[in-house]
């Protein structure tokens, strides 16, 4: 059923005390919490609840929260533990008095991201409204646009075959004794110290002895699959918890290093990509292409996330760039003028193919677009904090849809995080105003 409406009472209580009576009203979180249309987003929120039931949680309380914790890039329990004691995280996600215990559920996160689902793009325009109506983002700085791709890493560990075909012994054994299947042999203790071994000849550079280790994990490995087909059929109902589970397995047993096509890179997580960045560091990384988009020109706030997706399957960049540019007029409701991207997008699709300039071009560059281009890399410092400070650097959600929620509020939180500085710097420039107009009224007095 659909939340009740979030409500304040506006009486004092004997037993507790008012937010508003014990934190500064001036604060960023407090000003930003003003200026959130939370209305408009419970009423887009809406349509996903049934009209039977018990009343969901309030929707500000849960927007919040998930805001707050990718604002502070916390994680779900560190956002839950840090509201108990800080009244601001409360005032902002609706509470009147202050509270001492959590008053929901940590999973209660999860299951609202799961909800939220397409609505999250909601969240990102919201993050565009309050910044255009604070004066930190311009309409005039939405024409002109960067475009670049990234990679959001998943959280595995680099996978080797010695890695992938333990983890598939582990899973399988795990999921037997999850629906009681006994089976004849685990193999657990030899899986392990083979590939702890595979591991060290790989080092040592001894690879005869290195694929000794892994024929040994194959075999186990289809010993274990054998058994697991033997004992399950003609269960309708093993065999479809065990079909996906087992067709991951036999993939990983059969897939060789250098072997070209779709590969699995996790047992637990088979929507992982390879993806080859070139860089000395890291030649290869293993998560999700992700999309963003920020303002060429810099806005009173700084540069913002205007778009952000992620992009499963590893297309080419140029391919992208006609649908990420639609989906960034439709979410700032302005038409793109100018878009700048990297040589990654030679070759693209774009609906107005001479307002693209790629890095590096030279034929029909020159004055202002000249300028623009080269703050075309202004954007890799932007994808550099949505790594860092948010939670792009690594993905902890579940699934494709895990993907692409991480991406969307990696993005909302890097644009609430610029909205907040804002706020500071706003009141620190009207505080130094004050300063000076008084230094110069007394001035004025003592010459009189």
């Amino acid at each position: 059923m659909r939340p009740k409406k979030h409500k304040t009472t506006g009486s004092n209580d004997l037993f507790r005390a008012r937010l508003d009576q014990i934190i500064n009203m001036k604060h960023e979180l407090v000003l930003l919490a003003g200026k959130i249309d939370w209305d408009w987003i419970d009423g887009e929120i809406a349509p996903l609840y049934s009209e039977n039931g018990r009343p969901g949680i309030e929707t500000r309380f849960m927007i919040g929260l998930l805001l707050l914790k990718h604002i502070y890039g916390l994680s779900d329990e560190g956002v839950c533990e840090r509201w108990v004691h800080d009244p601001y995280f409360q005032f902002f996600t609706g509470e009147e008095f202050f509270q001492h215990a959590f008053p929901h559920e940590r999973s209660d996160l999860s299951h609202w991201r799961k909800r939220l689902g397409d609505k999250l793009e909601l969240l990102l325009a919201e993050s565009l409204r309050v910044a255009h109506e604070t004066g930190a983002l311009r309409g005039q700085d939405l024409k002109r646009v960067t475009v670049d791709t990234t990679v959001q890493p998943k959280a595995i560990t680099f996978p080797t075959d010695a890695k992938l075909l333990h983890a598939a012994i582990k899973g399988l054994n795990r999921l037997a004794r999850r629906h009681g299947i006994r089976l004849r042999q685990s193999y657990s203790r030899v899986a392990k110290a083979a590939a702890m071994m595979a591991g060290r000849y790989a080092h040592a550079k001894q690879f005869r002895r290195h694929q000794r280790q892994l024929r040994i994990l194959r075999s186990r490995l289809g010993r274990i699959i054998r058994d697991i087909r033997r004992k399950i059929e003609g269960q309708q109902a093993l065999e479809e918890a065990f079909a996906f589970p087992l067709g991951r397995a036999t993939q990983i047993r059969s897939q060789q290093q250098r072997q070209r096509g779709w590969k699995l890179y996790s047992f637990h997580a088979p929507e992982v990509e390879c993806i080859g960045k070139g860089k000395a560091a890291a030649p290869y990384e293993f998560g999700v292409k992700a999309s963003i988009v920020t303002n060429n020109r810099r806005a009173p706030g700084g540069l913002f996330v205007l778009h952000a997706s992620a992009l499963p399957d590893n297309p080419y960049d140029g391919h992208t760039l006609r649908d990420v540019i639609d989906r960034t007029e439709t979410l700032t409701g302005c038409s793109i003028e100018r878009a700048y991207v990297d040589k990654g997008y030679r070759g693209h699709d774009a609906q107005n193919p001479r307002r693209v300039f790629i890095s590096g071009q030279k034929r029909g560059v020159f004055g202002v677009i000249k300028r623009e281009l080269r703050r075309r890399s202004a954007i890799e410092p932007i994808i550099g904090h949505l790594k860092a400070e948010g939670h792009l650097g690594r993905c902890y959600l579940k699934g494709r849809a895990g993907d692409a929620a991480n991406v969307v509020l990696s993005a909302v939180g890097h644009n609430f995080r610029r909205i907040l500085a804002w706020f500071r710097d706003f009141w620190r420039l009207i505080l130094t105003a004050l300063i000076a107009a008084i230094r110069l009224q007394s001035a004025l007095r003592s010459t009189s």
